[in-house]
């Protein structure tokens, strides 16, 4: 007999854990012909949220938890997961019930058909503000533009995968992983899967505008090093206007053009536009080479305090 497993990372999610539960192991327990395992990462939660999860998990020994001795972040989270798993078919899902566990029928549908990563697309976006629908939507045609491997629009961390992706995944050492991004560059049969998505069914959302930009940032300098051709275009043009500006004042001072005595205002506008660009390229540099720096450390990406039902 086949068998799913669901990763669910959690942080802060006292609220919305037990309902959570109830709602997975109801569509778990309606597949007759699949095992299941639930495995809840607890990312470093100080509230309630691990103590529920430790009643669920000694109640029913089909769930599976794993808490982290501090928040590491909801990539790190869904790694540790699939680290984990055991099932032929992963799902991950969020456990706001954003993403309605009851579609998963439908998905194992698509997966018994030969595709090996169901990716969930929405259509629609129910509760969510216009700046964080108009910054995904700009976010994604940034990624695209500037990434080599194409990555579906419209979509998060809500999919499911084969067994054999799952492994190549774990297989990849990096350690600041953009999990949607790799899931579409290690390829295999790929499909979407369009769904409406919901409000949270509590608690506030626990990805601000500071983490969205961290996941973006992830998410481009992992596939692209456009960025970099991007500073080295930035220098070329730099000098050409250099040397429109010097051009021009030489042929000024000869034809007497301009008073250009006092110079003050081309030469401002000189330094201040080289020195931004300067800047920028420096920061751009500085974000690949702390990347390099996490990688060459060798820290592990997350740290376990605790394990329930995992051998």
């Amino acid at each position: 007999m086949k068998k799913i497993s669901f990763i669910i990372p959690m942080y802060y999610e006292e609220e919305v854990a037990t309902e959570c539960y109830h709602r997975v192991k109801n569509v778990c327990t309606s597949l007759d012909n699949y095992e299941h395992e639930i495995i809840f990462i607890n990312d470093g939660s100080k509230d309630k949220t691990l103590s529920i999860l430790e009643d669920i998990a000694n109640s029913d020994k089909n769930v599976k938890v794993i808490s982290f001795s501090r928040n590491f972040g909801h990539q790190c989270a869904v790694t540790a997961g699939l680290k984990y798993v055991t099932g032929d078919a992963i799902i991950i899902i969020d456990a706001d019930l954003q993403d309605p566990p009851e579609l998963v029928p439908e998905m194992l549908k698509l997966w018994e058909a030969g595709n090996d990563v169901i990716y969930g697309k929405r259509k629609v976006r129910d509760g969510e503000s216009k700046f964080k629908l108009f910054t995904a939507k700009m976010f994604y045609k940034t990624l695209n533009a500037l990434s080599d491997v194409e990555i579906p629009k419209d979509t998060g961390d809500f999919r499911l995968v084969d067994r054999t992706v799952v492994d190549v995944i774990n297989s990849l050492p990096e350690h600041n992983k953009f999990l949607r991004g790799l899931f579409s560059w290690v390829g295999f049969q790929q499909t979407p899967f369009e769904y409406e998505r919901k409000e949270r069914f509590a608690g506030k959302t626990k990805y601000p505008l500071k983490k969205m930009l961290k996941l973006a940032s992830d998410g481009i300098i992992s596939f692209s090093t456009k960025p970099l051709k991007i500073v080295g275009a930035l220098g070329i043009i730099s000098v050409f206007i250099s040397l429109c500006i010097l051009i021009y004042t030489i042929l000024s001072f000869i034809f007497k053009w301009n008073n250009l005595t006092a110079g003050w205002t081309s030469m401002m506008i000189t330094m201040t536009f080289l020195s931004g660009i300067i800047l920028i390229s420096l920061w751009m540099i500085g974000e690949y080479i702390a990347r390099i720096y996490d990688e060459v450390k060798g820290r592990p990406q997350y740290i376990i305090q605790k394990k329930i039902n995992i051998e």
